[in-house]
């Protein structure tokens, strides 16, 4: 087959489209089918589908089309106009039912489908599902609304064009400077992006030009919260429920902000009235499970988990969120029901990955290792390609925080941060026992536990950039402004005082701020810092069996969290050699092996007095949110040191990369 170049597959695609405005189908069909015989690229064979299936309905040749549309839509069926298309097909079918169907699938996957938007309000009023029509109108309006550039926007997101959808939204906001909802897009693009601040100065600068702008502050609210903002989010959440009181949304949000700041028996109380309200939506008992869970109530958060999947069997999160107890066993009927819903061509992505962990999980505690092995792969894999984690980057920050933080800025600027002693900071790598070393710090009287803190990855974020340029951070650590180090200490005792008690001092346990610890040294030169440390193998591979609620994206491959733990323990030498001391290392093992003396190690290098209570951590009564919190409320125990051994023939690729024989 001689190749056709892009320039004219691109030139001929054109004069398909033309052939078709003139009304000319069949030679529109003829080039058409002539060009899919020159080329095997996929997309461009997707693209003549599309304009086959037209040309052909257009020409009235139904079944035909039909025939088109359902060959593009074995190659993509997610592709919003060909659904739509399928929709306009059945319809001169006379098939409203299945045209309907088709359209509903055209919106989901596409919102901004004003075509497809409109023949559902003829097909809901024929049947006369009037709540649905006026669902119906109220989106066409408000895409009526909307300029030409923004609803291009929100096309290109809903294709998973970000980049490019970012582009045009920042191009109309220049010469349309104080359009809220092109600021919305352009927040919930950052969101999709990962650029958190520049999304969260967006959605704070709309607010400020229109304070009653719901989906601006619904979108502040929903950010606020995956920031952990909790205080500010609960100012928001409050403002909204004073406009829409009997919002179900928001005073679920509202129960969600009650947990975040641990106040989880007024959040159980929200959650459970939206039951009462709304008893057959999934997500409430979902919701409902966590915080009781977090509060260690694990039959009542266990009920909630079944409870969300006998209402939708194809929830994955009900069945990941019963594996993540820790505690919990699945039945050879939860088994069957999760390998089921697997097999589901139109399930979603989430719930996909979500069952596959489960499913590990499951066969694991029944020491069937190989299809436990099966199961973590297949959802790694999955949610590996989902993510586009990139260990180069990781490997590349950690190279310039060793360039640049060195002992001459520490000798330069060592003191000038504020001269707090409250934070005890504990760091390393997830599932490396962290979670534990809270649970027994937080039993002394002196010590409140928090949680896992984004206050220090947000200030590098500002401190990077958005770009992420050279002579960013943590370059400009030894070029700001000297009294700024002072300013973020306080800022970040400031912040963080909502999830305090009464103690005098506090943790914060994020394990990725090991990568920060230069920044944590200058803005709070008296703040300890503990190393939760796992041998190499136990660590990553209990990571990669686990699916983290956001973030952590190294812990999907092998390779990845291998060379992961290794610029960690580069980095961790370095912060040795230009910080002696600053840091204290506690080796999981050790804790297993004696806990009294690792105890009396961390209460000494935090300057408290040894209290007993600490030895009985898991008599300790407090609200914990890692998927650790049922294993810290038993008493220790040496088992999972060696659970990766059962899988040992899987794991070459770490074991290469680890060093270990």
């Amino acid at each position: 087959m001689e190749k056709t170049s892009p320039s004219s597959i691109e030139n001929q695609l054109k004069s398909i489209q033309q052939l078709i405005q003139q009304a000319k189908f069949n030679d529109a069909i003829k080039l058409s089918k002539q060009l899919q015989a020159q080329t095997t690229d996929q997309q461009v064979q997707i693209q003549l589908w599309y304009l086959i299936a037209i040309a052909q309905r257009y020409g009235k040749e139904f079944s035909s089309a039909l025939i088109s549309i359902n060959a593009l839509l074995k190659l993509d069926e997610s592709h919003s106009r060909a659904n739509q298309e399928h929709g306009y097909i059945n319809l001169a079918l006379q098939q409203s039912n299945q045209a309907k169907i088709c359209f509903e699938k055209a919106v989901a996957l596409n919102p901004i489908l004003v075509a497809s938007w409109q023949e559902l309000i003829e097909l809901y009023r024929d049947q006369q599902q009037m709540v649905d029509v006026q669902k119906c109108a109220n989106q066409l309006a408000k895409l009526k609304k909307l300029p030409p550039a923004l609803l291009a926007v929100t096309e290109l997101m809903h294709e998973g064009k970000l980049l490019k959808a970012e582009q045009i939204c920042r191009h109309f906001l220049q010469n349309n400077k104080r359009h809220v909802d092109g600021m919305c897009l352009l927040a919930e693009i950052g969101i999709e992006l990962k650029i958190y601040d520049d999304a969260e100065f967006l959605l704070a600068s709309a607010l400020e030009l229109s304070p009653n702008h719901v989906h601006a502050r619904s979108l502040y609210l929903n950010l606020l919260i995956r920031l952990g903002k909790y205080k500010a989010a609960e100012l928001q959440v409050d403002r909204l429920l004073v406009e829409q009181p009997e919002n179900l949304s928001f005073k679920v949000a509202k129960a969600n902000v009650l947990t975040g700041l641990g106040e989880i028996d007024q959040a159980i109380i929200l959650f459970e009235q939206a039951i009462t309200k709304d008893s057959q939506i999934a997500g409430f008992h979902l919701q409902l499970g966590h915080a009781l869970k977090t509060k260690g109530d694990i039959a009542q958060a266990v009920a909630a988990y079944q409870k969300a999947y006998q209402i939708s069997p194809s929830f994955g999160d009900a069945f990941w969120s019963l594996a993540n107890t820790k505690t919990y066993r699945f039945s050879d009927e939860e088994i069957e029901k999760m390998q089921v819903q697997q097999g589901d061509k139109d399930l979603a992505l989430v719930d996909k990955v979500q069952l596959h962990f489960a499913t590990g999980k499951a066969f694991e505690d029944r020491k069937e290792y190989q299809q436990a092995f099966q199961s973590y792969q297949q959802g790694n894999t999955l949610q590996h390609a989902h993510n586009g984690f990139d260990i180069n980057k990781i490997e590349q920050q950690i190279t310039e925080q060793i360039s640049y933080c060195t002992r001459e800025l520490f000798e330069v600027r060592g003191n000038l941060g504020l001269n707090s002693a409250d934070p005890i900071f504990i760091v390393g790598l997830p599932r490396a026992g962290s979670t534990l070393l809270e649970q027994i710090l937080a039993s002394h009287s002196q010590v409140d536990g928090t949680m896992e803190l984004h206050n220090i990855l947000g200030l590098a974020a500002r401190l990077r950039g958005q770009n992420n340029k050279e002579g960013q951070y943590p370059k400009n650590l030894g070029e700001i402004n000297p009294d700024y180090f002072k300013r973020f200490g306080q800022q970040f005792i400031d912040e963080t005082q909502v999830y305090r008690e009464q103690a005098p001092l506090f943790i914060d346990k994020m394990p990725n701020n090991f990568i920060h610890i230069g920044l944590i040294r200058l803005i709070l030169p008296n703040a300890k810092i503990i190393d939760a440390r796992r041998s190499p193998m136990a660590c990553c591979f209990s990571g990669f069996k686990q699916l983290f609620a956001e973030g952590q994206y190294f812990s999907y491959n092998l390779e990845d969290i291998g060379r992961y733990y290794q610029a960690y323990l580069k980095l961790m030498a370095h912060w040795d050699k230009v910080l002696p001391g600053y840091v204290l290392t506690v080796n999981h093992e050790d804790v297993v092996d004696d806990l009294e003396r690792q105890v009396r190690r961390m209460l000494d290098f935090c300057g408290l007095e040894f209290e007993q209570s600490c030895l009985d951590f898991h008599k300790t009564q407090r609200n914990i949110k890692t998927p650790s919190s049922e294993q810290v409320r038993q008493p220790i125990y040496k088992s999972a040191t060696e659970q990766w051994r059962h899988f040992e023939q899987y794991l070459a690729p770490l074991k290469e990369i680890v060093n270990i024989d």
